[in-house]
């Protein structure tokens, strides 16, 4: 017990101490909340304006999670950074000599990478979603409307699950260019562009974000993962991510 306190308490220092991944925890926050205000603000314009780029089926409670969607690319990014930067140091060898249980101190930097990704999602969706349909104005729905509750939790989920996905990835690769180079792009554009496409639409459910996104999901669309079905495919990525992540960790020279 002393030594997996011991693990955690070195890890939970290194995250604090590190610049990189605390500057990506705040740009998570300010941009899911900042995001949530112009989307809900620009909304409002084009529903008064009866502007033909509103888009179709839209309804405020779906449009509060838009924020922490923009804002998952920055918690992406911590997820890299938390692992990386020991790497990039070249104080992973320290870090073993400290810890020489590999595994222990694997599950260490993932619970605490999980812990600070939780503490941020939950207060931070809530407040996006909030800070949307304030933007809304009239147009705006409660935060207790049908299906918004689970919506949230499923957000928080969400982005926990991607950023232990990300935090996998960078094991696996030892880089941090390769995993957000990869993943950004893919999150922002790429699955986007394969769910519309109708050779690849069958696949790209499947996709980790894709699946993921329908834990947001309060009307699953027609052909679409249900919000269970969403978590079970995220997690396996992230299950099977970790598992080789944990191997190459526990074999591979630092």
């Amino acid at each position: 017990m002393g030594e997996t306190l011991a693990a955690l308490c070195a890890e939970l220092t290194k995250v604090r101490s590190a610049r990189g991944p605390l500057i990506a925890l705040l740009l998570f926050a300010v941009t899911s909340i900042a995001v949530g205000v112009l989307d809900g603000w620009s909304t409002q314009q084009a529903i008064r304006a009866h502007s033909p780029l509103l888009a179709s089926g839209f309804t405020p409670q779906e449009a509060g999670t838009v924020g922490v969607l923009y804002g998952q690319v920055a918690l992406i990014a911590f997820g890299v950074l938390a692992v990386t930067s020991e790497y990039g140091s070249g104080m992973i060898k320290l870090s073993l000599l400290a810890m020489p249980r590999r595994g222990q101190f694997y599950a260490a930097k993932m619970v605490i990478i999980a812990a600070a990704a939780v503490i941020l999602a939950i207060p931070c969706s809530v407040i996006a979603y909030a800070a949307t349909q304030v933007a809304l104005g009239p147009y705006g729905a409660s935060i207790s409307a049908p299906g918004v509750p689970g919506s949230l939790a499923g957000a928080a989920g969400y982005l926990v699950l991607m950023c232990l996905f990300a935090a996998g990835i960078a094991v696996v690769t030892r880089s941090t260019v390769a995993p957000l180079a990869t993943l950004i792009p893919v999150v922002l554009i790429g699955s986007h562009l394969l769910a519309l496409v109708g050779a690849t639409k069958a696949i790209a459910r499947y996709l980790p974000d894709q699946a993921g996104m329908q834990m947001l999901a309060i009307h699953a669309g027609r052909g679409a993962l249900s919000p269970a079905a969403g978590m079970a495919v995220l997690l396996t990525w992230v299950a099977v991510t970790h598992a080789c992540g944990y191997l190459l960790h526990q074999f591979r020279d630092a």
